[in-house]
Parts: structure tokens; sequence; C-alpha cells
């Protein structure tokens, strides 16, 4: 079995591609494919049907949060920022360059793909608690994306927004797999940007970019977005019970093995900020299964020896299609569908893993202490 640690940047080029100009830079934004972010649409009117009230407290609470909106001048770019962009920038590899191009563009495309989810929310609901969080989610996450694309546009390649708003593909799901896999998006993110903000912050000679001095702030929006999902969640008992355990499980383990081998694919960017791919995502799945306890009844163990070998499997697989997909004709499509199935098998291994049995707190809310 090919080591994770191991990839090499042929490897890495295969997974990720490269970007040479604006051009390629929209066109991977736009691309989907099973490891990219994805644009999501839902069933309206049962938003709209939505009730907060046996969690009211909290709720008006959180509410009073975003009003207050503490990060209101916080994506704003300071005056040593152009001037470390100028210097750092012409020191990065050619590898390293697609790395964190590769980054960026995938970051960007998940806090959009939450901006135009949202504010769609906002437009075809009437029911004013979730009308008021959807507006404000919505602003975050437009802030979030316009300020990682002036970034982007450092390098020439800012993305249209809107045409990739027109562009993209849309995936419809249920408002249940929205708040599932939205909550656990939100949290994940926290969890990655504290963890390398804790890093650079011990390391700031490692701090190879100025957009990560912004992280701890940032990271914060991702946190109370996770939960405003949370609380909805918990006042519905039945979407954490009966079958939805499934639901949840299955999610889980979606959300992290895409973490995993997407970042795996950037082994590069990770050692320039004294990280180690598999160490990081490991600290950033016990950190969001922390999180997590505050909602969902049970937990993976990523501990376990059996998760760690099915997630390291899929990465395999990962590289094999994508080896087999540049082969082309029929042996490539042979490769392809070997190493899809290879992979469909792992990922029913990991979903079948014993999991742990969480209570669930009286109190909702968390305070993001990590």
């Amino acid at each position: 079995m090919t080591n994770a640690a191991t990839l090499d940047f042929d490897h890495v080029e295969l997974l990720i591609g490269t970007v040479e100009n604006a051009a390629d830079a929209n066109a991977k934004a736009v691309r989907n494919t099973v490891l990219s972010p994805r644009f999501y649409t839902t069933d309206f009117d049962a938003m709209d049907k939505l009730n907060i009230e046996s969690v009211r407290a909290e709720w008006d609470i959180m509410m009073k949060e975003y009003e207050g909106d503490n990060n209101h001048d916080h994506f704003q770019r300071d005056a040593a920022f152009a001037e470390e962009v100028r210097t750092l920038m012409p020191q990065l590899s050619p590898e390293m360059r697609q790395e964190f191009l590769d980054f960026l563009i995938s970051s960007l495309t998940s806090e959009f793909s939450g901006c135009i989810l949202y504010n769609e929310i906002r437009k075809q609901v009437s029911n004013p608690d979730i009308k008021q969080l959807m507006t404000y989610m919505a602003r975050d996450e437009s802030r979030h994306a316009g300020f990682i694309n002036q970034s982007l546009k450092d390098f020439n390649l800012g993305i249209d927004l809107g045409q990739l708003k027109r562009s993209k593909k849309y995936t419809f799901f249920k408002p249940k797999y929205i708040f599932y896999a939205t909550y656990l998006s939100e949290k994940i993110g926290y969890a990655r940007y504290i963890t390398i903000f804790r890093q650079l912050e011990k390391n700031p000679d490692k701090r190879f970019h100025p957009i990560f001095r912004w992280f701890e702030r940032w990271c914060n929006d991702e946190f109370r977005h996770g939960e405003s999902f949370a609380l909805i969640m918990r006042a519905d008992p039945k979407l954490l019970q009966g079958v939805n355990r499934w639901w949840i499980r299955f999610f889980i383990l979606a959300v992290y093995a895409t973490m995993y081998v997407r970042d795996h694919m950037r082994p590069l960017l990770h050692e320039a900020m004294g990280l180690h791919s598999t160490e990081y995502d490991y600290e950033v799945f016990r950190i969001t299964s922390e999180i997590c306890r505050q909602v969902f009844p049970i937990e993976v163990d990523s501990d376990d020896p059996r998760f760690r070998a099915c997630m390291e499997r899929l990465l395999v697989c990962a590289v094999a299609q994508a080896r087999a997909k540049e082969r082309g004709g029929l042996l490539g499509l042979w490769g392809q569908a070997t190493a899809v199935l290879s992979a469909g098998l792992t990922f029913a291994r990991l979903f079948f893993l014993p999991v742990k049995e969480n209570t669930l707190p009286a109190q909702v809310r968390m305070v993001p202490a990590w």
C-alpha cells in the first residue's frame, strides 16, 4: 500500500491538476468531482416550517451575537499584507504554488457555496427566524469568499463569482442532509483553521502567506454558523434518532474521508507550515469530534487502526483512479472502475466500524476554546 506521506509531486499533480491562468482557475472552481466543494439547493417549503421554540433562549443569544457583527471590519487587508505577498510569493516553488492555489480555489468555492445556499434560503422563506439567520450567514460567507478572491487576484487568477454561480452544477439535498453536511462543514472548517492558526502562532517563520493571520477570528464565524445548525437539529429530536443516526454516521465519514484524501494532495503546503498532512488531519478529526458531541448521538473512533487503514486505502484508490484516467483507453476505463469499486468497498468497511455513543448535553451551545 502506498504511504500517504510518500506521495510524490507527479501523484499530487494528477490529483489536483495545474493552474496557469485565470481560465484554469475558473474552470477548476466550476468543475464537479467527488472531492471538490459542491453547490446545493434544498426544499425551501420545509425550511420555512422549521420551529426553534424549544431552543429559543440560546437562539436569541446567538442572534444578538450575529447582530453585533464583531468581524465587520476584520476582512480588510492591512498595509503589511501587500508587502508580505510581494516578498514571500516569489519564494514558493512551482509545486508549492500549485498546492497553495488549489487550497485557495477550493476554500473560495466552499465559502461561496455557503453564501449562495444561505442567500437562496433567505429569499425563499418567510419564517422570520430562518430568514434572519440566513441573512447573517450569507453576509459572513460573502466576506470570506471575497477575501480569498483578493488573494487569488494577487496571482492574476481571480474567480468570476457571478459566472461561477451561473455555471456550477447544483445538488439537491433534503433539509436534514443540509443540516448534517453543513454543520460538519462549518465545524471542521473551524477545526482546520484554528489548528493552522495555532501552529503558525507558535512558528511565525512558517507563515508563508499573510492570509493565515486572519484565521483566528475568521474561524469563529465558522464556529457560530455550526452552532446555528446545532440548535436547529436539537430543536427537532427526530433528526438525531432512528434511521437518522445512520445518516449522521454517513455524513461524518464522507466529510472526514473527503478531507483526508484532499489534504494529502497538498503535502508541501502542510510541510511548509511545519505540519504533517496525516497528523494534521487526525488533530482536526479529534477537535471536530469533540465539538460534535453537542448535537450528534454518535462519533466515529478515528484512533481505531482499522479506521486509519481505510483512510489510507481511500487515498491509494484516489491515486489509482487518477492514474487510470490519465492512461485512457479501455485499460484506463477498467482501472477507473476498479479504483471506484475498491473505494466503495473501503467506505463500506468504514461505515460498519463500531462507533462511540454520546449523551447529549442539556446546553447546546459551546465556546470556541481550541
